[in-house]
Protein backbone atom coordinates (compact mmCIF):
# COMPACT_ATOMS: atom_id res chain seq x y z
CA UNK A 1 0.00 0.00 0.00
CA UNK A 2 1.64 2.88 -1.36
CA UNK A 3 2.04 5.91 0.90
CA UNK A 4 -0.26 8.17 -1.81
CA UNK A 5 -3.08 5.27 -1.24
CA UNK A 6 -3.27 5.68 2.27
CA UNK A 7 -3.55 9.22 2.56
CA UNK A 8 -6.54 9.71 0.45
CA UNK A 9 -9.08 12.75 -0.10
CA UNK A 10 -12.21 11.56 1.57
CA UNK A 11 -16.15 12.55 1.79
CA UNK A 12 -16.48 10.75 4.29
CA UNK A 13 -13.50 11.14 6.30
CA UNK A 14 -13.43 13.40 9.41
CA UNK A 15 -10.44 15.88 8.86
CA UNK A 16 -8.34 16.23 5.64
CA UNK A 17 -4.78 15.07 4.50
CA UNK A 18 -3.16 18.18 2.68
CA UNK A 19 -1.19 15.93 -0.11
CA UNK A 20 -3.95 13.84 -1.49
CA UNK A 21 -4.66 14.78 -4.93
CA UNK A 22 -6.31 11.54 -5.72
CA UNK A 23 -10.02 10.36 -6.09
CA UNK A 24 -12.11 8.98 -5.78
CA UNK A 25 -12.22 9.43 -1.53
CA UNK A 26 -11.44 6.96 0.40
CA UNK A 27 -14.34 4.47 1.58
CA UNK A 28 -14.72 3.41 4.86
CA UNK A 29 -15.92 0.23 6.38
CA UNK A 30 -18.45 1.80 8.78
CA UNK A 31 -19.12 -1.41 10.77
CA UNK A 32 -15.47 -1.53 11.95
CA UNK A 33 -15.60 2.23 12.45
CA UNK A 34 -17.91 1.50 14.66
CA UNK A 35 -16.63 -1.36 16.69
CA UNK A 36 -13.41 0.37 17.09
CA UNK A 37 -15.50 3.64 18.60
CA UNK A 38 -17.68 0.76 20.56
CA UNK A 39 -14.11 -0.28 22.05
CA UNK A 40 -12.75 2.92 22.99
CA UNK A 41 -15.84 3.51 24.36
CA UNK A 42 -15.29 0.65 27.09
CA UNK A 43 -12.01 1.47 27.22
CA UNK A 44 -11.90 4.94 28.19
CA UNK A 45 -14.38 5.04 30.56
CA UNK A 46 -13.65 1.62 32.18
CA UNK A 47 -9.67 2.03 32.54
CA UNK A 48 -9.25 5.26 34.97
CA UNK A 49 -11.84 4.05 37.38
CA UNK A 50 -10.27 0.24 37.64
CA UNK A 51 -6.61 2.15 38.41
CA UNK A 52 -8.15 4.92 40.52
CA UNK A 53 -10.04 1.78 42.58
CA UNK A 54 -6.33 0.51 42.59
CA UNK A 55 -5.24 3.63 44.21
CA UNK A 56 -8.50 4.20 46.46
CA UNK A 57 -8.06 1.14 48.48
CA UNK A 58 -4.29 1.45 49.50
CA UNK A 59 -2.28 1.17 46.06
CA UNK A 60 0.56 3.79 45.70
CA UNK A 61 2.79 2.14 43.36
CA UNK A 62 3.42 4.40 40.56
CA UNK A 63 5.58 2.08 38.43
CA UNK A 64 3.73 -0.69 38.34
CA UNK A 65 0.77 0.90 37.90
CA UNK A 66 2.33 2.28 34.75
CA UNK A 67 3.90 -0.91 33.71
CA UNK A 68 -0.47 -2.62 34.04
CA UNK A 69 -1.32 0.00 31.27
CA UNK A 70 0.53 -2.49 28.80
CA UNK A 71 0.95 -5.20 30.59
CA UNK A 72 -2.69 -7.27 28.85
CA UNK A 73 -0.17 -7.41 25.41
CA UNK A 74 -0.44 -11.48 25.99
CA UNK A 75 -4.34 -11.58 25.63
CA UNK A 76 -3.41 -10.41 21.94
CA UNK A 77 -1.00 -13.54 21.35
CA UNK A 78 -3.97 -16.41 20.99
CA UNK A 79 -5.70 -14.20 18.33
CA UNK A 80 -2.85 -13.51 16.37
CA UNK A 81 -1.88 -17.46 16.29
CA UNK A 82 -5.38 -18.11 15.11
CA UNK A 83 -4.79 -15.42 11.88
CA UNK A 84 -1.28 -16.51 11.00
CA UNK A 85 -2.91 -20.31 10.99
CA UNK A 86 -5.60 -19.02 8.88
CA UNK A 87 -3.38 -17.51 6.22
CA UNK A 88 -1.19 -20.30 6.33
CA UNK A 89 -4.10 -22.31 5.45
CA UNK A 90 -5.61 -20.32 2.99
CA UNK A 91 -2.55 -20.01 1.16
CA UNK A 92 -1.58 -23.43 1.13
CA UNK A 93 -5.83 -24.10 -0.38
CA UNK A 94 -5.30 -21.75 -2.64
CA UNK A 95 -1.65 -22.78 -3.90
CA UNK A 96 -1.25 -18.91 -4.73
CA UNK A 97 0.77 -16.19 -3.07
CA UNK A 98 0.09 -14.05 -0.06
CA UNK A 99 1.74 -11.22 1.39
CA UNK A 100 4.37 -11.77 4.28
CA UNK A 101 2.34 -12.10 7.56
CA UNK A 102 5.30 -9.93 9.75
CA UNK A 103 5.12 -6.18 9.29
CA UNK A 104 6.83 -4.54 7.38
CA UNK A 105 10.61 -3.71 9.60
CA UNK A 106 9.98 0.07 9.07
CA UNK A 107 6.46 -0.46 10.70
CA UNK A 108 7.97 -2.71 13.48
CA UNK A 109 10.84 0.26 14.09
CA UNK A 110 8.12 3.04 14.30
CA UNK A 111 5.94 0.79 16.60
CA UNK A 112 8.86 0.30 18.86
CA UNK A 113 9.67 4.14 19.37
CA UNK A 114 6.29 4.85 19.75
CA UNK A 115 6.21 2.18 22.53
CA UNK A 116 8.95 4.28 24.28
CA UNK A 117 6.66 7.27 24.47
CA UNK A 118 3.99 5.81 25.55
CA UNK A 119 5.97 4.16 28.33
CA UNK A 120 6.35 7.53 29.34
CA UNK A 121 2.73 8.47 29.11
CA UNK A 122 1.42 5.98 30.71
CA UNK A 123 3.71 6.74 34.02
CA UNK A 124 2.87 10.17 33.85
CA UNK A 125 -1.17 9.38 33.62
CA UNK A 126 -0.71 6.95 36.30
CA UNK A 127 1.03 9.62 39.00
CA UNK A 128 -1.62 11.94 37.63
CA UNK A 129 -4.36 9.78 38.70
CA UNK A 130 -2.48 9.21 41.88
CA UNK A 131 -3.82 12.61 43.45
CA UNK A 132 -6.46 13.61 41.36
CA UNK A 133 -10.01 12.62 41.16
CA UNK A 134 -11.14 10.66 37.91
CA UNK A 135 -13.58 12.99 36.93
CA UNK A 136 -11.16 15.80 36.73
CA UNK A 137 -8.36 13.72 35.26
CA UNK A 138 -10.72 12.98 32.00
CA UNK A 139 -11.43 16.65 31.64
CA UNK A 140 -8.12 17.14 31.37
CA UNK A 141 -7.32 14.60 28.70
CA UNK A 142 -9.57 16.76 26.80
CA UNK A 143 -6.48 18.42 26.35
CA UNK A 144 -5.19 16.21 23.90
CA UNK A 145 -7.33 17.15 21.41
CA UNK A 146 -5.75 20.34 20.97
CA UNK A 147 -2.46 18.70 21.26
CA UNK A 148 -3.31 16.25 18.72
CA UNK A 149 -4.79 18.97 16.18
CA UNK A 150 -1.56 20.59 16.25
CA UNK A 151 0.26 17.94 15.61
CA UNK A 152 -1.50 16.56 13.30
CA UNK A 153 -1.21 20.05 11.15
CA UNK A 154 2.60 19.48 11.81
CA UNK A 155 3.20 15.99 10.97
CA UNK A 156 0.55 14.82 8.56
CA UNK A 157 -0.29 18.05 7.37
CA UNK A 158 -4.01 18.05 8.50
CA UNK A 159 -5.96 20.47 7.32
CA UNK A 160 -8.16 22.92 9.21
CA UNK A 161 -12.02 24.91 9.14
CA UNK A 162 -12.90 27.66 11.65
CA UNK A 163 -15.23 24.99 12.85
CA UNK A 164 -12.46 22.32 14.24
CA UNK A 165 -10.01 25.94 15.23
CA UNK A 166 -13.22 26.70 17.46
CA UNK A 167 -13.62 23.35 18.76
CA UNK A 168 -10.03 23.54 19.58
CA UNK A 169 -10.20 26.76 21.47
CA UNK A 170 -13.30 25.86 23.48
CA UNK A 171 -12.51 22.49 24.52
CA UNK A 172 -9.00 23.58 25.72
CA UNK A 173 -10.79 26.70 27.38
CA UNK A 174 -12.66 24.28 29.38
CA UNK A 175 -9.32 22.42 30.51
CA UNK A 176 -7.77 25.68 31.39
CA UNK A 177 -10.90 27.43 33.87
CA UNK A 178 -10.58 23.64 35.38
CA UNK A 179 -7.16 24.31 36.34
CA UNK A 180 -8.06 27.96 38.24
CA UNK A 181 -9.99 26.84 40.51
CA UNK A 182 -8.69 23.32 41.92
CA UNK A 183 -8.81 23.88 45.41
CA UNK A 184 -12.73 22.35 45.38
CA UNK A 185 -12.10 18.58 44.03
CA UNK A 186 -9.13 17.78 46.12
CA UNK A 187 -9.35 14.67 47.51
CA UNK A 188 -9.07 14.15 50.95
CA UNK A 189 -5.46 13.65 52.45
CA UNK A 190 -3.88 14.98 48.90
CA UNK A 191 -2.00 18.11 49.65
CA UNK A 192 -1.68 21.21 47.42
CA UNK A 193 1.33 20.11 45.74
CA UNK A 194 0.28 17.00 45.12
CA UNK A 195 -2.58 17.81 43.06
CA UNK A 196 -0.77 20.34 41.26
CA UNK A 197 2.36 17.52 40.69
CA UNK A 198 -0.86 15.32 39.57
CA UNK A 199 -2.82 18.14 37.52
CA UNK A 200 0.66 18.76 35.64
CA UNK A 201 1.50 15.49 34.79
CA UNK A 202 -2.00 14.67 33.90
CA UNK A 203 -1.77 18.21 31.16
CA UNK A 204 1.48 16.53 30.23
CA UNK A 205 0.35 12.71 29.49
CA UNK A 206 -2.34 14.42 27.55
CA UNK A 207 0.36 16.66 25.46
CA UNK A 208 2.75 13.12 24.75
CA UNK A 209 -0.33 11.62 23.72
CA UNK A 210 -1.28 13.94 21.27
CA UNK A 211 2.07 13.44 20.01
CA UNK A 212 1.77 9.93 20.03
CA UNK A 213 -1.70 9.69 17.69
CA UNK A 214 -0.10 11.30 14.86
CA UNK A 215 2.73 9.53 14.64
CA UNK A 216 1.01 6.36 14.35
CA UNK A 217 -1.00 8.03 11.46
CA UNK A 218 2.31 8.54 10.05
CA UNK A 219 3.58 5.01 10.34
CA UNK A 220 0.73 3.65 9.00
CA UNK A 221 0.44 6.21 6.17
CA UNK A 222 4.06 5.00 5.13
CA UNK A 223 3.99 1.63 5.16
CA UNK A 224 4.55 0.04 2.03
CA UNK A 225 1.40 -2.84 2.51
CA UNK A 226 -1.66 -3.19 3.29
CA UNK A 227 -2.20 -2.97 6.72
CA UNK A 228 -4.29 -5.83 7.75
CA UNK A 229 -5.68 -6.74 11.43
CA UNK A 230 -2.90 -8.88 12.25
CA UNK A 231 -0.55 -6.37 11.19
CA UNK A 232 -2.40 -3.98 13.43
CA UNK A 233 -2.29 -6.54 16.96
CA UNK A 234 1.50 -6.89 15.59
CA UNK A 235 2.02 -2.88 16.15
CA UNK A 236 0.18 -3.17 19.07
CA UNK A 237 2.00 -6.14 20.62
CA UNK A 238 5.94 -3.90 19.74
CA UNK A 239 4.36 -0.57 21.19
CA UNK A 240 3.23 -2.52 24.30
CA UNK A 241 6.68 -4.67 24.84
CA UNK A 242 8.08 -1.35 24.35
CA UNK A 243 6.62 0.31 26.76
CA UNK A 244 6.85 -2.50 29.11
CA UNK A 245 10.81 -2.32 29.12
CA UNK A 246 10.32 1.20 30.39
CA UNK A 247 8.13 0.93 33.33
CA UNK A 248 9.62 -2.88 34.17
CA UNK A 249 13.52 -0.75 34.63
CA UNK A 250 11.32 1.70 36.60
CA UNK A 251 9.86 -1.04 39.21
CA UNK A 252 13.16 -2.70 39.23
CA UNK A 253 14.68 0.62 40.85
CA UNK A 254 11.95 1.03 42.49
CA UNK A 255 11.28 -2.02 43.81
CA UNK A 256 7.52 -2.55 42.73
CA UNK A 257 8.00 -6.62 42.20
CA UNK A 258 9.19 -7.09 45.75
CA UNK A 259 6.28 -4.79 46.87
CA UNK A 260 3.54 -6.55 45.10
CA UNK A 261 2.94 -9.17 47.31
CA UNK A 262 3.22 -6.84 50.78
CA UNK A 263 0.54 -4.44 48.96
CA UNK A 264 -1.48 -7.25 48.01
CA UNK A 265 -1.76 -8.42 51.84
CA UNK A 266 -2.74 -5.18 53.07
CA UNK A 267 -5.20 -3.97 49.68
CA UNK A 268 -8.39 -3.18 51.67
CA UNK A 269 -10.44 -4.68 49.57
CA UNK A 270 -8.41 -8.12 49.98
CA UNK A 271 -5.90 -10.01 48.18
CA UNK A 272 -7.62 -11.53 45.76
CA UNK A 273 -9.62 -8.39 44.76
CA UNK A 274 -6.37 -7.26 44.73
CA UNK A 275 -5.13 -9.05 42.06
CA UNK A 276 -8.43 -9.19 39.99
CA UNK A 277 -8.44 -5.27 39.95
CA UNK A 278 -4.75 -5.29 38.53
CA UNK A 279 -6.43 -7.36 35.96
CA UNK A 280 -8.84 -6.23 34.54
CA UNK A 281 -6.94 -2.85 34.56
CA UNK A 282 -4.96 -4.32 32.35
CA UNK A 283 -7.43 -5.95 29.81
CA UNK A 284 -9.34 -2.55 29.63
CA UNK A 285 -6.14 -0.68 28.95
CA UNK A 286 -4.97 -2.62 26.28
CA UNK A 287 -8.49 -2.91 24.72
CA UNK A 288 -8.49 1.06 24.63
CA UNK A 289 -5.17 0.87 22.68
CA UNK A 290 -6.43 -1.76 20.43
CA UNK A 291 -9.69 0.28 19.95
CA UNK A 292 -7.42 3.82 19.51
CA UNK A 293 -5.15 2.22 16.50
CA UNK A 294 -8.46 0.94 14.65
CA UNK A 295 -9.90 4.54 15.06
CA UNK A 296 -6.85 5.87 13.46
CA UNK A 297 -6.51 3.27 10.57
CA UNK A 298 -9.63 4.16 9.47
CA UNK A 299 -10.26 7.70 10.05
CA UNK A 300 -7.53 9.55 11.39
CA UNK A 301 -5.58 10.88 14.51
CA UNK A 302 -7.64 14.01 14.73
CA UNK A 303 -11.17 12.36 14.34
CA UNK A 304 -9.62 9.64 17.43
CA UNK A 305 -8.89 12.98 19.73
CA UNK A 306 -12.47 14.03 19.03
CA UNK A 307 -13.95 10.83 19.88
CA UNK A 308 -12.32 10.24 22.91
CA UNK A 309 -12.75 13.88 24.30
CA UNK A 310 -16.47 13.36 23.82
CA UNK A 311 -16.92 10.35 25.77
CA UNK A 312 -15.79 12.91 28.94
CA UNK A 313 -19.47 13.54 30.08
CA UNK A 314 -19.60 9.20 29.89
CA UNK A 315 -16.32 9.40 32.42
CA UNK A 316 -17.79 12.14 34.52
CA UNK A 317 -21.09 10.29 35.20
CA UNK A 318 -19.53 6.96 35.93
CA UNK A 319 -17.53 8.59 38.24
CA UNK A 320 -19.84 10.36 40.11
CA UNK A 321 -22.22 7.37 40.48
CA UNK A 322 -18.96 4.97 41.74
CA UNK A 323 -17.18 7.04 43.66
CA UNK A 324 -19.20 9.69 44.59
CA UNK A 325 -17.04 12.62 43.19
CA UNK A 326 -18.09 16.26 43.71
CA UNK A 327 -19.34 17.64 40.24
CA UNK A 328 -18.85 21.26 41.17
CA UNK A 329 -20.40 24.20 38.71
CA UNK A 330 -17.20 24.66 37.22
CA UNK A 331 -16.93 21.36 36.38
CA UNK A 332 -20.56 21.17 34.55
CA UNK A 333 -19.41 24.44 32.67
CA UNK A 334 -16.11 22.95 31.66
CA UNK A 335 -18.42 20.09 30.71
CA UNK A 336 -20.07 22.43 28.80
CA UNK A 337 -17.81 23.62 26.85
CA UNK A 338 -16.14 20.32 25.52
CA UNK A 339 -19.51 19.25 24.37
CA UNK A 340 -20.31 22.68 22.22
CA UNK A 341 -16.85 22.27 20.81
CA UNK A 342 -17.45 18.61 20.14
CA UNK A 343 -20.87 20.11 18.43
CA UNK A 344 -18.71 22.55 16.75
CA UNK A 345 -16.33 20.06 15.11
CA UNK A 346 -18.79 18.00 13.85
CA UNK A 347 -21.34 20.63 12.55
CA UNK A 348 -18.36 21.82 10.21
CA UNK A 349 -17.62 18.48 9.11
CA UNK A 350 -21.35 18.41 8.02
CA UNK A 351 -21.23 21.80 6.39
CA UNK A 352 -17.74 20.39 4.55
CA UNK A 353 -18.99 16.92 3.48
CA UNK A 354 -22.66 18.72 2.14
CA UNK A 355 -20.54 21.65 -0.39
CA UNK A 356 -18.26 18.75 -1.28
CA UNK A 357 -20.94 16.32 -2.48
CA UNK A 358 -22.99 18.92 -3.91
CA UNK A 359 -20.02 20.00 -6.37
CA UNK A 360 -19.29 16.09 -7.23
CA UNK A 361 -22.76 15.37 -8.25
CA UNK A 362 -22.53 16.95 -11.42
CA UNK A 363 -19.50 15.55 -12.37
CA UNK A 364 -19.08 12.10 -14.71
CA UNK A 365 -19.43 8.34 -12.56
CA UNK A 366 -15.87 6.80 -12.43
CA UNK A 367 -14.36 4.01 -10.61
CA UNK A 368 -10.65 3.07 -9.56
CA UNK A 369 -9.28 0.18 -7.89
CA UNK A 370 -7.55 0.59 -4.75
CA UNK A 371 -6.24 -1.68 -2.11
CA UNK A 372 -8.41 -0.64 1.22
CA UNK A 373 -6.90 0.37 4.38
CA UNK A 374 -9.12 -1.22 6.34
CA UNK A 375 -7.81 -4.64 6.80
CA UNK A 376 -6.30 -4.88 3.76
CA UNK A 377 -9.21 -5.71 1.41
CA UNK A 378 -9.05 -4.72 -2.19
CA UNK A 379 -12.39 -2.96 -3.78
CA UNK A 380 -13.77 -0.63 -6.05
CA UNK A 381 -14.50 3.00 -5.23
CA UNK A 382 -17.86 3.98 -7.39
CA UNK A 383 -18.25 7.87 -7.49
Amino acid sequence: MATSEMNLETLDNLGTIENCKSKPTKHKNWLLICINCAIVFCGVIGSPLLLRLYFLHGGNRKWLSSWIQTAGFPVLILPLIFLYIRSELLATRNNDHVSPFLMEPRLFLSSAAIGFLYGVVNFMYALGLSYIPVSTSSILCATQLCFSAFFAWLIVKQKFTAFIINAIVIMTLGSVLLGINSDGDRPVGVSKSQYLIGFLMTLGSAALSGLIMPLIELAFSKATRSITYSTLLQFQITLAISANALNIIGMLINKDFQAIHREANEYELGKTKYYIILFFTAFTFQLMTMGVLGVILCTSALFNGIFTSALIPFTQVAAVIFYHEQFTGLKGMTLALCLWGFCSYFYGEYKMLHKVVNREAPEKNYEVKRPCTTWGKNCIDEA
